[in-house]
């Protein structure tokens, strides 16, 4: 009877048990079911009861479809949200520089939303915006930590170091961020090792070895680099060092770190008192920046001024302080540039750090256009343009015509030139007028004195003048810019005249089309014929000056000759005196008889030996003939090359340049005229025909008939120019 109890007993414990994690299991499930009705609010509507049978199963089918439901119109919601959200942070990022903050919740959601896709350059670019509005440690980590898993790519390793190094530059000399970036490095270096290393018991390769060393160099150069900077908890990176290398710490390393450690002990009240002050520690910084002042490391002055600003982004006079050091002391064009167009940015409202900026002393005129543009672009955005006239059109209106005279006045006399000589300035006016203040009259008015300044020749001048009428003019002002356009156009009027055209063809009458045709027509032809005189005009300055070649050329032959027949002739009367001498001394010492009195014969001899000598430089050899004297003169006759006659040669101008055979075809086109005696057409350096040439007759007569000719069977090429040189040419 006990023994029956007892398992009674048991049995009535382990179902009360049974029946509370029931309970409690149930209890779960209703929460369960509760918060994704909460959730999803919206589409669920309808209450349901779990049921006394089966209520398991069925909460577990109702929570795995309202979840799945869930999950798939939040993240559909979600990804909504964050395209939404990108685009309001580009607009804002155009008008104004963005904390440090907004731009790591901007990175990391874009991060998030590209994590499928294998374009990794959207964010990259994002990253070097990042990094230019403020000094950011966290960003320079966040932008070196992402490329890292890049680095599989080709070249993937090279670009990590390379961002990393950038990092380390730009905030490696932060006191107390800084340190972060370099361990980073570390990290990342001491990854790389690992994988060089072999695996133990095997013995490496010569190149295996080489690149081992190679990565200890690195890692050991990034220490040694890390302990030559003041950084705060300098003894870890220190004792960290001394465990890792194997062989000590050298010498210099250790002089590094300690004067190091003493600039980290002058700078660590500062530090101090920059964490224990509240924002914006205005104070604190302005005292630290006097220290870094006076102890004359432009490195850690700028450093200081960067964290300064991160923190203090809309005080104009720390702006002006730091662009008046970096005009004063740094004077890094690229640095100075880009830190007053921050300032710019950051303080938009006050003249003083425009003022600045314009005054920085820039070493290109175009500096200063691009200040003036950031300052009427800051202006222009001010503006509403939904009403008629404001203060804020006014004073966009005004600061455009004081850089106007800034640049005629200021640039102009300091530099010698226009620093805008395609008036992009006026033009961004013109197009204000007339796209925002439907001002039309204005925008003609500027456009005027656009041309006015030696825009007129240009063809991209007007063609941008006619977009700006097409959009916002009337047609009949785009028929008069086009039409002055072909009129005053010397770069490229056959596109010029091919818009007209074109336009005439969708909105201009019957009469509209047969002048646009004449216009166009006649402008071309007096084209044609100025290229053809500057043709003509280049190939008599390339004839001139082959012949003064020549004449160069026959000049020092001429010289050279006579310097080598002098040269010969004191040769031959030296050694013909030498010959004398001796002999009279042989003569002296034998006591022969007085000397014999040579014959006219013998005299004859005499001089033909020393001519011989002269000739030749050395007495002649046996058996040498001397040619006669009339053979010589009648050979050189032979060799003197053929002289050119102008008064009996026709110029041909305007043919095509892709003309074959233009010899040929030019002797087919003109032998009917008369006899030719040479054709010669001109090719370029690179043996290209250059469209024209000469043709010379054997007589004037039949040059004179040569025109006529050229002008009946002009060989189907349209506009064939021929001409009598020295008269002028028929077409």
């Amino acid at each position: 009877m006990r023994e029956w109890r007892r398992g009674r007993w048991s049995r009535t414990e382990k179902k009360k048990e049974e029946e509370e994690k029931e309970r409690r299991e149930k209890r779960a499930w209703g929460k369960k079911i509760q918060t994704t009705k909460r959730m999803n609010r919206r589409r669920t509507r309808k209450k349901t009861k779990p049921r006394s049978n089966g209520w398991r199963s069925s909460c577990q089918s109702m929570l795995s479809t309202t979840t799945a439901t869930w999950i798939s119109s939040n993240y559909s919601s979600r990804r909504e949200k964050l395209f939404r959200l990108r685009k309001a942070r580009q607009k804002m990022s155009e008008l104004f520089p963005l904390t440090e903050e907004i731009w790591l919740d901007w990175l990391k959601d874009e991060i998030r939303l590209t994590e499928e896709e294998p374009n990794r350059e959207k964010v990259y670019e994002l990253f070097e915006r990042a990094v230019k509005d403020y000094l950011c440690p966290d960003i320079w980590l966040e932008y070196a930590q992402y490329s890292i898993g890049g680095m599989g790519s080709p070249g993937g390793i090279d670009k990590v170091r390379a961002i990393f190094e950038r990092a380390v530059t730009a905030v490696g000399l932060h006191m107390t961020k800084g340190q972060t970036v370099w361990e980073a490095y570390r990290e990342f270096e001491n990854a790389i090792l690992s994988t060089v290393q072999p695996p133990p018991g095997r013995i490496p390769s010569r190149e295996e070895q080489e690149l081992l060393n190679t990565q200890l160099g690195r890692i050991h150069t990034l220490f040694r680099r890390q302990l030559a900077i003041p950084l705060m908890d300098m003894e870890a990176t220190y004792a960290e060092y001394e465990e890792w290398s194997d062989s000590g710490v050298s010498e210099n390393v250790i002089s590094q770190y300690k004067k190091a450690s003493q600039q980290m002990e002058k700078c660590r009240p500062f530090e101090e008192s920059l964490l224990a002050a509240e924002p914006p520690k205005l104070a604190e910084y302005q005292t630290y920046i006097d220290f870094e002042l006076k102890e004359g490391d432009p490195a850690r002055v700028q450093i200081t001024y960067e964290r300064t600003l991160a923190e203090n982004c809309l005080v104009p006079d720390m702006w002006a302080k730091y662009t008046t050091y970096l005009d004063r002391q740094l004077k890094v064009k690229d640095l100075v540039l880009s830190t007053h167009e921050r300032a710019v940015r950051n303080c938009p409202w006050t003249m003083d750090v425009f003022e600045k900026a314009l005054n920085a002393g820039f070493i290109q005129a175009t500096d200063y256009v691009e200040i003036w543009q950031a300052y009427l672009d800051y202006l222009r955005r001010r503006v509403d343009f939904s009403k008629e006239s404001s203060k804020e059109l006014e004073e966009l209106r005004g600061a455009f015509s004081r850089s106007l005279d800034y640049m005629k006045q200021d640039v102009e006399e300091r530099f010698g030139e226009s620093g805008d000589p395609s008036c992009i300035i006026m033009q961004i006016w013109a197009r204000i007028e007339a796209h925002h203040c439907k001002n039309m009259q204005k925008a003609r008015e500027l456009w005027d004195s656009i041309m006015t300044k030696g825009n007129a020749k240009y063809a991209n001048m007007w063609l941008e003048y006619y977009n700006l009428e097409r959009s916002y003019g009337d047609p009949l002002h785009c028929r008069k810019a086009l039409h002055r356009a072909v009129q005053c156009t010397s770069d490229y009027p056959e596109h010029v005249s091919e818009v007209l055209l074109t336009f005439e063809r969708v909105e201009g009458s019957l009469e509209d089309w047969d002048v646009a045709v004449q216009k166009t027509e006649t402008r071309l032809n007096r084209i044609n014929e100025q290229r053809a005189k500057a043709a003509e005009k280049e190939a008599n300055l390339a004839r001139q000056e082959e012949e003064r070649a020549d004449q160069r050329r026959k000049g020092k032959s001429e010289k050279k000759a006579q310097k080598k027949f002098q040269k010969g002739t004191r040769t031959g009367e030296k050694r013909k005196a030498e010959q004398d001498d001796y002999h009279d001394e042989w003569n002296d010492d034998a006591d022969q008889a007085p000397k014999r009195h040579r014959g006219n014969g013998d005299q004859a001899k005499e001089e033909y030996m020393e001519t011989e000598t002269g000739l030749f430089g050395r007495n002649a050899p046996p058996g040498f003939k001397p040619p006669p004297p009339g053979a010589k003169r009648a050979q050189q006759g032979d060799d003197k090359p053929e002289l050119r006659n102008d008064n009996s040669s026709v110029f041909i101008s305007n043919l095509a340049y892709t003309l074959e055979e233009p010899e040929a075809k030019l002797r087919t086109l003109f032998e009917t005229c008369g006899p030719i005696k040479q054709i010669r057409p001109v090719f370029s350096n690179k043996g290209n025909f250059k469209g024209y040439g000469y043709v010379q007759f054997e007589s004037y007569s039949v040059c004179r008939r040569s025109p006529e000719a050229g002008q009946a069977r002009g060989g189907g090429q349209a506009h064939v120019c021929v001409a009598v040189c020295g008269q002028k040419q028929k077409s």
